[in-house]
């Protein structure tokens, strides 16, 4: 096999991990902001925004594996 069908191979796969994995993440820490803003409702906002810094971070791995994944792809052709 020579390098353009293993890069058509792996690059999907390892789009798709990502993503699998962005997903895991986001969930679980939504899943702990509703459980801390269930247990001290008062600090849901100092919570919120925890949450949606980290979801950003988060994010922005997922669209770096994006963007390297359409690199490495251009190199197919």
């Amino acid at each position: 096999m020579d390098y353009k069908a293993m890069l058509a191979i792996s690059v999907p796969i390892g789009l798709a991990i990502a993503a699998f994995g962005s997903a895991i993440a986001l969930g679980r820490a939504v899943a702990a902001a509703m459980e801390a803003t269930a247990r001290q409702p008062e600090a849901s906002m100092k919570i919120l925004i925890n949450m949606i810094a980290g979801c950003a971070l988060i994010e922005a791995l997922t669209i770096y594996a994006l963007v390297l994944s359409f690199s490495l792809l251009g190199k197919i052709q």
